[in-house]
């Protein structure tokens, strides 16, 4: 901000004239003390670059203003004192504090002075923080008062392009370009030029944020097809060597044998249907196997 410095005192040249620190300020009819301390925190700004001070100064202006009756010196030089102050506020980097400090005096955001209000629309929205001031200029638009300024058409395409499209706020945008009046044609086209452009990007960033949201939702499925046939193989394989274990092998065999023994000595061997018929299909397969093994010799 301190380049911007230089401009600060711009505002007062219509009221006092061009004011140097080494020369008193050009005398105007019962000057009041406002006068002279909005001067002096314009030297403080620029030449001596005391900030602090400079805000001060505009402070003490504006208490000694309350006594003064309406007029519309007294206007230029409140609106004056504000663009001073807020200048001194963003150079400490405390910019923040700026829309709040000026509405401290205002009370309402529809009695801003239409500088007052492109200077805080310019400030938060190069701070990045257009959200500060949209309800503010919003407000002050609406005003039916404000809108016979000769300053509301170039408000409202600051309005449009330094808050509302930055936030996305594209059907206010283009509500304020289509029904306000302060648009000429040329300006409403480049408005809507604008806005149209401004839906093209959201939509391709929106195209372009659930793209990948959509592959894993489809990459999802075949990995837990595949840790559920994994999960499956070592279950298998699990299985496989139990039943592949020397213990196992020897206690079937034990079975086996067991079988055999009772099928031999029982002298009913239909009391025991089960093993009867077991022992009759293990006979029956070592036959098969016997046969395919050695034809000729069983055909013999």
């Amino acid at each position: 901000m301190k380049s911007e410095a230089s401009t600060s005192a711009a505002p007062l040249k219509g009221l006092v004239g061009p004011l140097r620190s080494s020369e008193p300020a050009l005398a105007l009819p019962a000057v009041s003390p406002a006068v002279h301390l909005l001067e002096e925190a314009a030297d403080l700004l620029v030449v001596h670059l005391d900030f602090h001070a400079a805000l001060e100064t505009c402070e003490r202006a504006w208490q000694s203003l309350a006594e003064e009756p309406a007029s519309g010196t007294v206007v230029e030089v409140k609106c004056s004192l504000c663009v001073v102050g807020i200048q001194a506020l963003a150079e400490m980097d405390r910019w923040r504090e700026a829309l709040s400090w000026v509405l401290g005096y205002y009370h309402v955001p529809e009695k801003l002075p239409p500088k007052v209000l492109e200077l805080c629309i310019l400030l938060y929205s190069k701070m990045k923080d257009p959200e500060a001031v949209l309800g503010v200029a919003g407000a002050w638009l609406q005003d039916p008062d404000n809108q016979g300024l000769p300053e509301y058409g170039s408000l409202a395409k600051l309005h449009l392009f330094r808050l509302l499209l930055p936030l996305g706020r594209l059907s206010e945008a283009e509500e304020l370009a289509v029904g306000s009046a302060a648009f000429s044609e040329e300006q409403r086209v480049e408005a809507l030029q604008a806005i149209h452009t401004a839906q093209q990007q959201l939509t391709q960033e929106h195209l372009s944020s659930q793209e990948p949201q959509k592959l894993r939702q489809e990459g999802s499925f075949p990995r837990k097809l595949l840790s559920l046939l994994m999960l499956l193989r070592r279950l298998c394989g699990s299985a496989v060597s139990h039943l592949l274990s020397q213990p196992f092998r020897k206690g079937l065999l034990a079975a086996l044998i067991l079988c055999l023994l009772v099928l031999r000595f029982d002298p009913a061997p239909s009391s025991l249907p089960f093993l009867y018929q077991l022992t009759q299909l293990f006979r029956r397969i070592q036959k098969a196997t016997l046969s395919r093994l050695y034809p000729l010799t069983l055909r013999d």
